[in-house]
């Protein structure tokens, strides 16, 4: 199997015997890693994208004191949604609930930067899912960050 095909293709799942992870699809050495260096890759390329962004980067800047530590769990946390990796173990969401100012066309901005490096970037076999995951993580944020609607009709994180 190549990079280019999806981790979960047609391979059956390691049983944790030959050193991946538990539950990771099988896959040779070289294309986990090809694999891995795409994430990586797009993870820094979202992130350069972003912080120059003049809605993103405002908000980054504010929350973000670590880079390397922030950029290295991000790619864990795609390597866990695209390989099946358990390197990230945390939840996403809390994170976000305790940032100050964010407003659902962040989440939209969020989407479309990270889609345009993700299909620039990643093998399409991954970069689809990937997309796709993103997409459903931007609406569940703003349905749980903005659950009523504002006197304006607009999403709100208050009643009214």
């Amino acid at each position: 199997m190549d990079a280019s095909e999806p981790a979960n293709a047609r391979a059956p799942l390691s049983n944790g015997d030959d050193g991946r992870d538990f539950g990771a699809p099988a896959m040779s050495a070289q294309a986990r890693e090809d694999v891995e260096a795409a994430i990586r890759k797009l993870v820094a390329d979202f992130y350069g994208e972003a912080r120059k962004d003049d809605l993103l980067g405002p908000v980054f800047e504010a929350a973000v004191e670590d880079w390397d530590g922030h950029l290295a769990k991000i790619a864990d946390f795609w390597s866990r949604a695209l390989l099946r990796t358990q390197r990230y173990n945390g939840f996403p969401f809390p994170a976000h609930a305790r940032l100050q100012g964010l407003r659902p066309e962040h989440f939209a901005r969020w989407l479309e930067l990270f889609a345009e490096s993700a299909a620039r970037i990643l093998p399409p076999a991954y970069a689809e899912p990937a997309i796709a995951r993103a997409r459903l993580m931007a609406r569940s944020f703003v349905a749980g960050l903005f659950p009523f609607a504002g006197e304006d009709g607009d999403p709100s994180r208050g009643r009214g």
